[in-house]
């Protein structure tokens, strides 16, 4: 079952943004992609666990601020080295102006 919880407003990311959201020792990043999208992940780069809120989105892409690595937000999937294991991504729900997350990853 979805245990969505909300995150942020979808004011609070400006388009090719990203947005720190933690949730008791969790962390996640909120992606708003530039096709209007909204997108979540996990918060820490696999590779040396830094905030992920502190890089910088390119199109689909979260750059971690550390080694430079980095990630394709919609999936997951690591882009460039030294990233080489994949974020977890979280379901995104969009009501009312508010961005929800399901933090059990469905």
């Amino acid at each position: 079952m979805a245990t969505l919880v909300r995150a942020c407003s979808v004011d609070d990311i400006e388009e090719e943004g990203v947005h720190r959201f933690d949730h008791g020792d969790r962390t996640f990043a909120i992606y708003h992609s530039p096709d209007g999208e909204f997108f979540a992940t996990d918060g820490l780069c696999t590779h040396e666990h830094a905030h992920l809120a502190e890089g910088i989105v390119d199109g689909h892409e979260i750059e971690c601020p550390l080694h430079f690595g980095a990630f394709d937000y919609r999936s997951g999937i690591p882009t460039v080295a030294p990233a080489c294991v994949a974020l977890k991504t979280y379901s995104v729900k969009v009501e009312d102006g508010s961005v929800f997350i399901d933090i059990d990853g469905g």
